[in-house]
């Protein structure tokens, strides 16, 4: 059942042209939980003298993290964002990717709740923590 729930969530993720572009893999899904990374990439870099990653890049990994949590939750057939809030609390080690864990916390009959956390390879701290509720049609 996890590697079935991992292969249709990985299907899922590499559907999402954006998802593909910046190269997130699924690290692991399963009962609520996922873990994502995004590798370092110099195309996704927003400040150009320090080669920080941008933070919508961040924003992106931590949205698609929580919508895999809330699919590990149950047998989801669509997740859509409703409301999604980041806070920033460091930049990202540069050259370093960024690992996302999310947890989906609470779920009603069409919305979920999820959290989750980013991290760098560097391992000094979080880099954002996310908050949202998503919207879930039950296969």
């Amino acid at each position: 059942m996890a590697s079935d729930l991992h292969g249709l969530a990985k299907s899922m993720i590499d559907a999402l042209p954006h998802s593909r572009a910046l190269g997130l893999k699924l690290v692991g899904i399963g009962d609520g939980t996922a873990e994502m990374t995004l590798p370092y990439d110099e195309r996704l870099i927003g400040d150009p003298e320090t080669g920080v990653i941008h933070g919508g890049a961040v924003s992106t990994l931590m949205d698609t993290c929580c919508g895999a949590a809330v699919m590990g939750h149950g047998a989801a057939a669509l997740v859509a964002t409703i409301d999604l809030r980041i806070d920033y609390m460091r930049s990202a080690a540069p050259r370093h990717a960024i690992t996302a864990r999310a947890e989906c916390y609470h779920v009603t009959r069409s919305v979920a709740f999820a959290r989750a956390t980013a991290v760098d390879g560097q391992g000094s701290g979080l880099v954002a923590t996310a908050v949202g509720a998503f919207n879930v049609e039950w296969a």
